[in-house]
């Protein structure tokens, strides 16, 4: 079973991104299945490709595990969205946030 990953990708302007006008670009929240990190930032990033936007830089937060480890507070909801990853293998956007000037 491939590990999850947390991962947040900043991602700028392409027509048809679907972001709200105005918007300079935005910040993706990203949960991601892969064997290793680099797997799930090049399927994340794909995925994101095939989607319309244009990925711009990727930053990794690690596993579940590793985020525990590091003192971190993972709620319920995010844990339902890291199984979810997991169980479908896929990547999963949690949250957007556009950016403005």
């Amino acid at each position: 079973m491939p590990e999850v990953y947390t991962l947040l990708v900043e991602v700028g302007r392409k027509a048809g991104d679907g972001l709200p006008e105005g918007a300079t670009g935005a910040a993706l929240l990203c949960y991601a299945a892969g064997v290793d990190e680099a797997e799930a930032v090049r399927e994340t990033v794909a995925v994101l490709k095939v989607a319309e936007l244009a990925p711009l830089d990727v930053t990794g937060y690690g596993t579940l595990a590793e985020r525990e480890a590091a003192g971190a507070e993972i709620a319920s909801e995010e844990r339902a969205l890291i199984a979810r990853a997991g169980a479908e293998n896929a990547v999963v956007v949690a949250e957007i946030t556009p950016f403005f000037d």
